[in-house]
């Protein structure tokens, strides 16, 4: 299940409200879930989609930190997502990427890998990013990105966002090849694939409803 779909769904939900507390938490333990997730991807050289994936080509190229870039990719985002969602899901947004953006920089200082196998990391990682925004999900936040853009590009000039989605990622997918090996452009789809299982498996409106 693509991003735009799940937030597609978050419009139509009939919800049970979140307090306060309860988003706090819930946008914390999904910054760490996603932090960790992307410093398996990045410790084992990997990629990933959407607007992270253009934070790891910009690292992989640049050396450019991958929080700092993947906090700025976001900020055009948040007028559309305002426009497009709301108020207090900007909001949340805004923070989960904040604090999500400053753990994977905190991180590698507290935490160091000896040995990662490629595909291994990429499932890993691929899960605990799923998890990560699931959470985020279930609480009327996101990661922002490409998503986003997509929704608002269908209902501003008719383009179907699952084709824009698709686009962007094809080619962030096709510039991967210009800083990995095919093997490595090859784990970076499976993490992708296991981050769309597991949202696919267990976002479903039908199971959960809230706010």
């Amino acid at each position: 299940m693509s991003e735009k779909k799940i937030l597609k769904m978050m419009l139509e939900s009939t919800p049970v409200r979140h307090s306060l507390v309860e988003d706090a938490q819930a946008i914390l333990v999904g910054a760490m879930l996603c932090a960790l997730g992307v410093t398996l991807l990045k410790s084992a050289g990997l990629l990933s989609g959407g607007t992270a994936g253009v934070a790891f080509l910009t690292y992989y190229a640049f050396g450019l930190p991958f929080g700092a870039v993947f906090f700025a990719i976001n900020l055009p985002f948040y007028y559309l997502a305002w426009k497009k969602v709301g108020l207090a899901f900007t909001v949340k947004t805004f923070i989960a990427v904040t604090i999500t953006s400053f753990i994977t920089e905190a991180l590698p200082r507290y935490i160091g890998f000896g040995f990662l196998d490629p595909v291994v990391s990429a499932l890993f990682g691929g899960v605990l990013l799923g998890n990560g925004m699931l959470v985020f999900f279930r609480h009327r936040a996101s990661l922002g990105g490409f998503g986003i853009l997509a929704l608002w590009l269908q209902d501003r000039y008719g383009i179907k966002a699952g084709l824009v989605q698709l686009g962007l990622d094809m080619i962030i997918l096709a510039v991967s090849f210009l800083v990995a090996s095919p093997y490595i452009v090859f784990a970076s789809v499976l993490g992708a694939i296991a981050i769309n299982i597991v949202l696919a498996v267990n976002h479903r409106r039908d199971r959960y409803i809230a706010v």
